[in-house]
């Protein structure tokens, strides 16, 4: 779905959850959509300067002054990942539709409880897998379902970058979960989508400092490896990549900063189809994202406990 617009979206009153560096990416989504000035709250603890993609914005500390106007109708949770599943559950319990970035929650138990209260509310529900709406990794998903390449045998992501400067949030497991959960976690949910149910995850770590090496061995037979680091020396650019290999074919995708795709709008822009519409988000189940918090968990107590760790 394209990020220019969305044709005859309907009236929309928006509350971004956070100001932070994933919250702009979201005002910029839904500003690229024409909505940038139907976004009325900015709620955070610290109110800083005012987002440009939104202009109107009221910013507020309480959230429940946001979940108490019956004009809002749509969150962007884009908080700390400790405060996703009681942000989320407030939010749907009070009717609201919500896109909450990933992860879904910190653990198994929290990601469950947010999916039975999305599944009890009238709001739609979309956790932010926003890798799936980048251009190529939506070609290579076409390849799949039109039979290209065969069936899917092996999958190898990447995903590097340099350290965050100054910023201690990725160390912090209490806070972000850690590398393989908040930054690996959108590898492993491409390897779930095409090989299926993982079995027994194997983290490693590399002779290079911050190499991290993950193998997932599915039910089917298949094998995915996913190789993060977070540690690049400055001046790389980010860089995703993602190999298919099938009974009959492979192809290849490499995503840098560079690029000009707009994910974070073909997101917004998928979700506010479903909200309008009243469709599932079939593109982004609640279940694929728990699934990929699971490998993400296992990958993390495999990298720490030195052993392989059977998921059930």
């Amino acid at each position: 779905m394209s990020g220019a617009g969305v044709s005859g979206a309907g009236s929309h009153s928006i509350a971004l959850i956070g100001q932070g560096k994933m919250a702009q990416a979201h005002a910029a989504a839904w500003s690229a959509l024409g909505l940038g000035e139907q976004i009325a709250y900015v709620c955070t603890p610290r109110p800083g300067a005012p987002l440009a993609d939104a202009p109107n914005a009221r910013f507020v500390t309480d959230l429940d002054a946001v979940l108490a106007d019956p004009a809002v109708d749509i969150l962007s949770v884009c908080t700390p990942t400790p405060t996703h599943a009681d942000i989320a559950i407030r939010a749907l319990r009070a009717g609201k539709s919500v896109l909450l970035e990933k992860p879904i929650a910190l653990t198994h138990a929290e990601a469950v409880r947010v999916a039975e209260v999305a599944e009890e509310s009238p709001g739609t529900f979309m956790v932010a897998q926003v890798v799936r709406f980048f251009e190529g990794y939506r070609m290579l998903r076409e390849s799949v379902t039109d039979g290209r390449l065969g069936e899917v045998l092996a999958v190898h992501a990447s995903r590097l970058s340099t350290p965050r400067q100054g910023d201690t949030w990725m160390t912090d497991e209490s806070a972000s979960g850690g590398v393989l959960v908040d930054f690996a976690i959108h590898d492993f949910d491409q390897l779930n989508l095409y090989l299926g149910t993982p079995v027994a995850v194997t983290a490693v770590r590399g002779e290079e400092p911050g190499f991290i090496e993950t193998t997932v061995t599915y039910a089917d037979g298949g094998m995915g490896t996913v190789t993060t680091c977070n540690a690049m020396p400055v001046g790389y650019s980010f860089t995703s990549a993602l190999t298919l290999t099938g009974a009959v074919g492979s192809e290849y995708y490499e995503y840098s900063a560079a690029s000009p795709d707009s994910p974070y709008a073909a997101q917004a822009a998928y979700f506010l189809q479903c909200v309008e519409s009243g469709a599932s988000p079939t593109l982004c189940p609640t279940e694929s994202a728990i699934l990929a918090l699971d490998v993400s968990l296992a990958a993390r107590e495999s990298l720490t406990a030195g052993r392989t760790v059977e998921l059930p």
